[in-house]
């Protein structure tokens, strides 16, 4: 059979403007997936535009998926292509920066609702198709952040700690399917995602982060072959979730307030 007829595997990717999504977006492409790739930003049709330097086709969908209609669309996009779905990244994702009752109500509710509405619409809207070919991979971007609990941000680090559960249940259910399920695990990472928080005066913003390349190849070789669970490889990373494992979460929300709480707030108190 000419291996030219063959179709490339295809890949949806969200949050793939920029960061982390982004850099998986160009992983899978040069490995050889055809690509669906989605975020709010404007910048999101010059982003499919340089990815398409790697030699496959890549549609960009334009949706807001924190809300219903947002998310409809695109599955309604992704199913529209007649092509089966063989990577599912579940990756965008934001973050409310600051003391909880200063966060205004929206700022969480929009975090909760593309951090953990979205995921779970999106899988079940595009899973099951999986299911039935008995193949596929899908990624879901969780953090280092979700092993403690995290003040100062805590709708994200809750949300972030949905996302790693779901991701090992929805294995766990789909261990003899055919298809995998993995968690990515970053820490601080090199991406707008501090700015966008309103977290650029916190410890953990001034310090040394991953480089999300770095971190979008460790995902993808883990996505494909089929790991439970990626946690970086770096220091940070595997520092945090170490602590993670080993401390009550008491101590453990001390730890992370400690990084992540607003400067002018001076030290947090000790536990």
């Amino acid at each position: 059979m000419d291996s030219t007829l063959v179709p490339a595997p295809l890949a949806l990717v969200t949050g793939a403007s920029s960061g982390i999504g982004l850099e998986i977006a160009t992983r899978l492409a040069e490995l050889g997936h055809d690509l669906v790739v989605t975020a709010e930003d404007e910048q999101l049709s010059l982003v499919a535009d340089g990815l398409t330097q790697h030699g496959r086709a890549v549609r960009a969908v334009r949706a807001d998926l924190t809300q219903a209609a947002g998310v409809d669309a695109l599955v309604t996009d992704v199913v529209g292509t007649g092509r089966p779905l063989d990577v599912l990244v579940l990756n965008a994702g934001v973050g409310a920066g600051g003391a909880f009752l200063d966060v205004p109500l929206e700022d969480d509710l929009a975090t909760i609702a593309l951090d953990v509405v979205a995921p779970v619409r999106l899988a079940k809207a595009l899973v099951p198709a999986m299911v039935a070919r008995g193949a596929g991979r899908v990624l879901i971007t969780s953090s280092v952040g979700a092993l403690m609990p995290g003040p100062y941000y805590a709708t994200y680090a809750a949300s972030k700690a949905f996302d790693l559960s779901f991701a090992q249940a929805l294995r766990y259910e789909l261990r003899d399917t055919g298809v995998t399920v993995t968690a990515l695990l970053p820490g601080p990472t090199d991406t707008d995602f501090f700015e966008r928080a309103g977290m650029e005066d916190t410890r953990v913003a001034h310090g040394g982060k991953d480089d999300p390349a770095d971190v979008a190849r460790q995902a993808v070789e883990g996505l494909l072959a089929g790991d439970e669970k990626v946690v970086v490889r770096s220091l940070r990373a595997r520092g945090q979730a170490a602590a993670g494992a080993l401390l009550s979460d008491g101590a453990g929300a001390a730890v992370q307030a400690r990084f992540v709480e607003p400067l002018e707030r001076g030290p947090a108190p000790e536990r």
